[in-house]
């Protein structure tokens, strides 16, 4: 791997990260969130926050 991101030029672990977050993207692991399910989380997130607001007002 270390090979292949000096060969791209950029640093390793951000190489390690791209392919385990495809691994996560197709199914392959199961220890972190997809891209989908990510954007999902940051969402939800904002509309929470939002409705906290809201909240507040009243």
């Amino acid at each position: 791997m270390a090979h292949v991101a000096k060969d791209l030029g950029i640093h390793k672990e951000a190489l390690r990260g791209w392919v385990r977050q495809a691994e996560a993207d197709t199914g392959e692991r199961d220890d972190r969130l997809t891209t989908a399910e990510q954007e999902e989380l940051r969402q939800l997130r904002r509309e929470n926050a939002e409705l906290r607001r809201a909240n507040e007002r009243l």
